[in-house]
């Protein structure tokens, strides 16, 4: 079958890394997969080498920055390019299915829709509102597609709250992590005691995504421990590069200037994921899915979130780690002592970490449902 998978980032976070995973699944089906992306990044060089037809094209994709006059104007303007260049695209490679990987990406169904092609859409995420946009999206999703894939169950009850008409089926992510043989090199390239417990985060730089509340989580751990280190891997999103300072400013303001190792933007991160000794995922709005939660259970490293979003989903209580508030950093703290003070609770936790992503969240199982879903279409 002949798919046009539309994607809205080229870079290699998380969401790029699932939608690789997809596409490397349909590729292995047979399938034909032609790439639809609105910039060039890493992403698409690993599509073309893996032999796919990567288009860059407009894709009229929906952000908060454009929820004002000029903003609906522009992306009006956009969104007639994007059916024009869709439209090229999908005559060119004679689509048979449209793959939206967003609902930032509207074009992909209303495109479906007025040319009868089949469309799927797999859903990342959790929208707040307003209320007119839910009910919009609420329509589409019901209206406009032969399935709706949602990557965890809270974001499946929050689109069913929205419309309870949209067919939907939840299938979790699944990763089969690289290969690392385990080298330590955190604490020699930094100069770090070998002592020191590794405390580290991975995720773009966004309001919501938490970096200033691992600080404040941070900070009341410091005044606790003095063998720490804390470990932050992710740059801005486009837009947001003002939250830098922000970042500074509360390093500091709680007097972190040497116990804070900002990697910024890193492709490796399985490497450092083996290097840390807690990982802690400090959302401060409900994340779908988070793939890091898998790459660090994976990793063998317990894991600390935000008590909401698809968290809870996959970590187990203190089994595989700890469900932490996304407001209170003191309470945050006290229950990451524990981990502090037992390397045999930290191991305990890592390996059944690891064993839950084997029997949930494994590559194999992600590609046998939607595998299914794709031939049930």
């Amino acid at each position: 079958m002949n798919i046009l998978f539309l994607h809205s980032s080229p870079d290699l976070y998380g969401a790029g890394k699932v939608a690789l995973e997809d596409i490397k699944i349909l590729i292995k089906n047979g399938h034909n997969v032609v790439i639809c992306m609105s910039r060039e990044g890493p992403l698409c060089d690993i599509l073309r080498d893996l032999g796919c037809s990567v288009n860059i094209i407009p894709l009229a994709t929906v952000r908060r920055e454009y929820f004002n006059l000029r903003g609906i104007l522009n992306r009006f303007y956009v969104y007639r390019k994007s059916l024009k260049a869709l439209k090229r695209v999908a005559d060119e490679h004679k689509i048979e299915l449209i793959y939206t990987n967003t609902t930032g990406i509207l074009t992909g169904a209303i495109f479906a829709k007025r040319t009868r092609l089949r469309h799927l859409w797999h859903v990342h995420e959790i929208t707040p509102g307003p209320k007119w946009l839910l009910k919009f999206y609420g329509h589409l999703l019901s209206k406009y597609s032969d399935v709706v894939i949602a990557v965890s169950d809270a974001v499946k009850d929050h689109w069913l709250k929205v419309n309870e008409r949209i067919n939907i089926v939840r299938v979790y992510n699944g990763f089969d992590l690289e290969a690392y043989d385990g080298t330590s090199w955190l604490k020699k390239e930094f100069n770090i005691k070998s002592d020191t417990i590794l405390i580290g985060m991975v995720a773009r730089v966004h309001f919501w995504k938490g970096q200033t509340y691992f600080l404040n989580i941070a900070a009341q751990l410091k005044s606790r421990h003095s063998n720490l280190k804390f470990i932050m891997v992710g740059d801005a999103f486009p837009g947001y590069e003002y939250l830098y300072d922000e970042i500074r400013t509360r390093i500091n303001f709680h007097q972190l200037e040497e116990d804070v190792i900002d990697l910024g933007y890193r492709e490796d991160i399985t490497r450092i994921l083996y290097d840390l000794d807690i990982f802690i995922l400090p959302s401060i709005q409900p994340d779908p899915l988070p793939t890091t939660i898998i790459e660090a259970m994976s990793s063998g490293k317990p894991v600390i979130a935000t008590n909401h979003g698809g968290a809870p989903e996959m970590l187990k209580e203190g089994e595989t780690g700890f469900l932490i508030p996304w407001n209170n950093a003191i309470e945050a703290a006290n229950k990451i002592d524990s981990l502090i003070i037992d390397t045999g609770l930290r191991e305990k936790m890592g390996k059944a970490g690891e064993l839950r992503v084997k029997n949930i969240f494994s590559l194999k199982r992600h590609e046998q449902e939607i595998i299914k879903l794709i031939n049930a279409i």
